[in-house]
Parts: C-alpha cells; structure tokens; sequence
C-alpha cells in the first residue's frame, strides 16, 4: 500500500482486514503488516500486506521495503488531486527498484461525493501509468474486496 500521507491506506486496510473503520485520523510510523487469509476460486491465499507510511515521496531507505513485492496498491485521495502525482512519483521509483509487477490504483473517499475533485482525465495525466482504477470507499467498503481481489488475481495466485 502505497501513497500520500491521508490517502486513506491504513484504513483500506483496516476494512479489508478487520470489517472495521474509524473516523479517527492515526498516522502510520514506518510500516504496518496485516495478514488476511482469503479464498479465490477455491484456493486458500495468505495475504500479507504491508502498509507504507505516506509520504509526499518516497525515500530511497523505504524502497528497499518493496523487495519482493508479488503486487502493488497505489492510492491516491479523490478530494485532493496532487495525490495523483505522489502515486505516480511512488510508482516511478518502485519500478527503478523491483522492477514492474501487477499493481493497481485505488482512488479513495468515494463517499465523499460533494468533494470529490477527481475525474478520470485527471487520473490519467497525473495518476499512476498502466494501472487499472478503482474507486473505493474505506468508510462505506465501495470497492475494497474488488480491489484487493484484483491485485490477487493480476498476480496470478
């Protein structure tokens, strides 16, 4: 999970992982790990993933994090455009690191419809290059099984 400070990573994750979301605001420090163990076509697939703490760029010493990466979530938040250009700066140095690998862009706080600033012209001329998009809601869960489905399938597990 890669992305601007506030982009709603950790709470994607939280949603994902535990059902759960709070309105609470609380920074991620270095990386968290989750795990969450899902069934795809019959087949029992253990996730781990590794939330990034946001950055408005991503320091050489965290790429190194990204090492063995079988895919990877950018994120972006559609009430603040610029964060379309963090995920693609993100996604410029991690293929420099590890090369490129199935990856995906999830536009998050759908819910918030009246603030919304983001169209999909402005996801391609500033988001992530070559990704698939989807728009999710970490409050609401819009689109976070989708997502986490779709990386798990482009992976190929």
């Amino acid at each position: 999970m890669l992305g601007a400070t506030g982009v709603g990573k950790t709470s994607l994750v939280r949603r994902f992982v535990e059902s759960l979301f709070s309105e609470r605001y609380q920074a991620t420090i270095g990386v968290k790990i989750d795990r969450r163990l899902v069934e795809l076509d019959g087949q029992q697939v253990s996730l781990l993933l590794w939330d990034l703490q946001g950055e408005d760029d991503l320091q050489r010493v965290r790429l190194s994090y990204l090492r063995g990466a079988s895919g990877l979530i950018y994120v972006a938040d559609g009430t603040r455009p610029e964060t379309l250009d963090t995920a693609r700066s993100i996604q410029a140095g991690a293929i420099e690191t590890i090369g490129a690998v199935p990856s995906l862009l999830l536009v998050n706080k759908s819910d918030l419809t009246s603030e919304w600033r983001v169209d999909d012209a402005a996801i391609a001329a500033r988001g992530p290059v070559d990704v698939e998009v989807l728009r999710t809601s970490a409050r609401d869960g819009t689109n976070v099984e989708a997502g986490f489905e779709r990386l798990v399938r482009a992976i190929g597990i």
